[in-house]
C-alpha cells in the first residue's frame, strides 16, 4: 500500500521555527501599520522609508506563512490574521515602552510609578488622589495601566493587583474587598420597573464580566432551583461592564468598592445588599527585589490609611 506523503502544513512550519524568534524588526514595523493604520505614517516614526517598512512586512509574512494586510481599495487594512496578531503584540510593544519611559523618567527622584486596573483607578484611586496630591506637592505621580494578564512585566514601583495574593517576587497586602453585589442603572429600572427578589432577575437581561459562571453561583447561593443559563453579552473587564450597565444593558454583578461614587450619585443602584465572594480581591504590591523610595513609602502609607489597613508593607 502506497504511503500518503504528508504537505509541510501550519504543523510543520511551526515546528520549524520553534527554536528561532521572529524577525523583530519586521515585528516592529507591522506594529507600527497596525497602531498607526498607514505605511507611511510608520515609515516616519521608524525614520527609514515608506518602502523599507512594506519590505519589512513582507518579511514578517514569509516568515508566518500568513497574510497580515490585505488591500481595500487604495487603503492598506489589517486582515483577520492581521487582527489577531497586533492584539497579542501589542501588549508586549506596550510593556517596552512602559519600560523605557520608566528607566528613563528614574533620574527624576521624587516621581512613584503606580499600575492599577483602569476601573480601579476610576472608581476608587482618582478620586481619593487628590488628597494625597495637597498633603504632598513635591511627589509626581505616573499612573498607568497594569499589564494584568502578565504582572510579571510590570515595572511599576508599585501596584494594585486582582487576584488571590500571590505574585512572584511581590510582597502583597490585602486592600480592599473584590466581593461583587447586583447593579443595574435607574435608567434600567425605570424602564423595566422594580425587582423584589432574586427570582426576578432570571427575566432580566444579564451582563458579565470576564466569565459567564459568576451569576449562576449568585442564584445557586440566593437558593434559587434554576439558575439561568450562560447567556447575555460578556465584557473583558469592568470598565467594559461597567459602561455597558450604565448603557442600561442589563445587570451586572459589580465590586461595589469600585463603583461606589455610581452609587452615591445615583446613576447606578444596588438592587440586592447580597454580595458573592470569588475568592479574589485588590491587593497593594512592592517588588521584593529593590528598596522603596521615600516618596514611594509617602504614596505606600497613604494607600494603606485610605483602605484602612495596615502598614505590614512600610
Amino acid at each position: 500500500m502506497k504511503k500518503t506523503e504528508q504537505s509541510p502544513g501550519l504543523s510543520g512550519f511551526a515546528e520549524s521555527r520553534l527554536a528561532n524568534d521572529p524577525p523583530l524588526r519586521a515585528v516592529r514595523a507591522f506594529e507600527a501599520i497596525a497602531r498607526l493604520g498607514s505605511v507611511t505614517l510608520a515609515a516616519q516614526e521608524l525614520q527609514i522609508s515608506p518602502s523599507a517598512v512594506s519590505h519589512q512586512l513582507k518579511v514578517l509574512e514569509e516568515y508566518l506563512q500568513l497574510p497580515l494586510t490585505e488591500r481595500q481599495g487604495r487603503r492598506l487594512i489589517l486582515s483577520p490574521q492581521g487582527r489577531d496578531y497586533y492584539r497579542s503584540i501589542r501588549a508586549a510593544f506596550n510593556v517596552l515602552r512602559q519600560a523605557t519611559e520608566h528607566l528613563v523618567e528614574q533620574v527624576q527622584t521624587r516621581q512613584v510609578t503606580i499600575s492599577l486596573i483602569p476601573l480601579f483607578g476610576m472608581g476608587w484611586f482618582i478620586p481619593r488622589l487628590p488628597t494625597f496630591m495637597r498633603a504632598n506637592p513635591q511627589t509626581e505621580i505616573n499612573v498607568v495601566y497594569a499589564n494584568h494578564r502578565n504582572y510579571l512585566s510590570d515595572a511599576s514601583d508599585m501596584s494594585i493587583r486582582f487576584g488571590n495574593g500571590q505574585w512572584a517576587g511581590y510582597q502583597s497586602e490585602k486592600l480592599i474587598s473584590g466581593q461583587m453585589v447586583p447593579v443595574c442603572s435607574r435608567a434600567f429600572l425605570r424602564l423595566h420597573g422594580h425587582i423584589d427578589t432574586p427570582e426576578q432577575l432570571l427575566q432580566m437581561p444579564l451582563l458579565h464580566d470576564e466569565e459567564r459562571v459568576t451569576w449562576q453561583q449568585w442564584f445557586i447561593q440566593q437558593g434559587v432551583k434554576r439558575p439561568p443559563r450562560r447567556s447575555g453579552p460578556m465584557f473583558e473587564d469592568g470598565l467594559l461592564t461597567l459602561a455597558g450597565v450604565q448603557a442600561g444593558l442589563g445587570c451586572a454583578l459589580m465590586r461595589e468598592p469600585l463603583i461606589a461614587p455610581y452609587l452615591e450619585s445615583g446613576e447606578l443602584v444596588k438592587i440586592f445588599d447580597l454580595p458573592i465572594d470569588d475568592g479574589r480581591d485588590y491587593y497593594l504590591c512592592v517588588r521584593q527585589d529593590g528598596e522603596m523610595t521615600q516618596d514611594g513609602k509617602l504614596l505606600q502609607g497613604w494607600l494603606q490609611r485610605a483602605a484602612g489597613v495596615s502598614d505590614a508593607l512600610a
